[in-house]
């Protein structure tokens, strides 16, 4: 049985993987040049079939509830000294906040831990960091390799503007290979027609960081889209496990 949460390889230029299929629009020249196909147009993905039944939704919105209350409760000590360092290690709030796309396209504030220096944080989030980014305070360094930057997210959670699982929230006009995410990936919406989580399937699939590739950009959102598709509270616990498991042997922080 395939493993759900594995790289599925690829982005094959006829589509990709059964319901989360993203085929290319043909370029000028309408061909396909070597084992990629030449730089495309657009990506197109298939909507989702169905939606997740009302009582998933509940016991999913629960589960959510009850992680993130006792995730901040046990957790207040240590946020407290991170925001502490913070404020210490660089002028400015602790925490950092910025516009995401929520469910339905509805947008929201989300919550970090302050990682740039103040002069120079982007609340846009249209300008990506790099390595050495001189942005990134020495802490921030840290706080975004181990990814404890965004623990304040959970408050996320218990408010309902996140979910533990789900699409990866972007920010408006997200730029994806220079250009606008719905203009690279028609069909890119349907990603919202669940609320988004702290980490999801895409990201269990390495899927994560820049989005300077076209073709590494159009995949998320077919995983995106694929998530939706396939939901259920087990694969939910799947992905919440690969995540931990990754972050234990290793985060990207990206």
């Amino acid at each position: 049985m395939e493993d759900i949460l594995s790289d599925p390889g690829p982005l094959e230029p006829e589509g990709w993987r059964p319901g989360a299929r993203a085929r290319r629009l043909p370029d000028a020249a309408g061909s396909v040049a070597g084992k990629e196909p030449a730089p495309a147009r657009a990506f197109v993905i298939s909507p989702p079939a169905g939606a997740p039944r009302r009582v998933q939704r509940a016991v999913k919105r629960a589960f959510d509830i009850a992680v993130a209350g006792t995730g901040l409760t046990l957790l207040l000590p240590f946020l407290f000294v991170v925001a502490v360092l913070v404020r210490i290690g660089s002028d400015g709030p602790a925490l950092f906040r910025q516009r995401r796309i929520g469910r339905g396209g509805v947008p929201f504030d989300i919550l970090k831990f302050r990682t740039m220096y103040v002069d120079r944080c982007d609340p846009s989030g249209l300008v990506q960091t790099v390595d050495a980014d001189s942005r990134v305070t020495g802490l921030g360094r840290i706080l975004r390799k181990t990814n404890l930057d965004e623990l304040p997210q959970l408050w996320n959670v218990l408010r309902g503007d996140l979910s533990l699982v789900g699409p990866r929230p972007h920010v408006p006009h997200m730029l994806a290979a220079g250009r606008p995410y719905e203009d690279l990936v028609v069909g890119y919406g349907y990603r919202h027609l669940m609320r988004p989580g702290l980490t999801g399937l895409a990201q269990c699939r390495g899927l994560r960081g820049p989005t300077d590739n076209p073709w590494k950009a159009a995949r998320r959102i077919a995983c995106d889209v694929e998530y939706i598709r396939t939901f259920s509270l087990a694969l939910d616990a799947r992905i919440i496990a690969r995540t931990i498991l990754n972050e234990m042997t290793g985060g990207t922080g990206t």
